[in-house]
């Protein structure tokens, strides 16, 4: 549990929440003792303060996305996928405590048991530290992740161009080929992009697609994106 402390950056007051959180059912189970405490109940919680955190976080931070943009985003940062790679950066799975099958059948490993666990994690630092405790916890994760969405989104230009455009119903896009140069192994296309007919970006590339990006790109920057 002290390694694992390092790794989070955090230091419980009451190790015990810790030790909860880290059990599975399955190892209650396996020793047939009421004493022992399952991270189900600190999942619960977890789950609720996780939610609150990101979700007070993008309101504040992220100002350009409208209601429904915030919660797919919101959606995106907490479900289970996410959650499993954030288990996976600190090495959750090791210091779980689970019954010899589940770990033979590779628990430790499981997305369901490891996104529960990171949650239950989170409840233990809200009981044993408060909100701020928590939040900062989860922020370590949250943060690096939301810069990496909007990396993503940036280098997609077509469909952060698009998402813009959509915003005002009528509003058509269109992109125009209109020209191909240079032999079939080295070829150079370059690509116009219309709005309602008018030209607002030009771009060229080694393939249409990467034109199309390219001409979309130019679009977004005359727009002041």
């Amino acid at each position: 549990m002290e390694d694992l402390q390092k790794k989070i950056g955090y230091q419980f007051n009451n190790k015990s929440l810790l030790s909860e959180a880290l059990t599975h059912s399955s190892y209650a189970n396996e020793h047939k003792s009421k004493h022992i405490k399952y991270n189900e109940r600190l999942e619960f919680l977890g789950d609720a303060v996780l939610s609150i955190a990101v979700s007070d976080y993008i309101f504040k931070n992220c100002p350009e996305l409208p209601e429904g943009e915030l919660t797919k985003l919101r959606a995106s940062l907490v479900c289970e996928k996410t959650l499993f790679e954030f288990a996976k950066s600190i090495n959750l799975g090791e210091h779980l405590m689970l019954s010899k099958g589940e770990r033979n059948n590779g628990g430790a490993q499981r997305p369901s048991i490891l996104s529960d666990a990171f949650e239950a994690l989170i409840a233990a630092i809200y009981i044993d530290g408060g909100m701020d405790a928590a939040t900062k916890h989860i922020m370590n994760f949250i943060i690096p992740a939301i810069k990496n969405s909007k990396k993503k989104r940036l280098n997609d230009y077509k469909t952060a161009l698009q998402e813009i455009i959509q915003k005002n119903p009528g509003e058509q896009l269109e992109y125009v080929l209109v020209g191909a140069s240079g032999p079939d192994h080295d070829k150079h296309f370059v690509v116009e992009v219309h709005l309602n007919s008018n030209v607002i970006g030009k771009g060229g590339g080694r393939s249409k697609k990467e034109a199309e990006q390219q001409a979309a790109r130019e679009a977004l920057e005359l727009m002041g994106y």
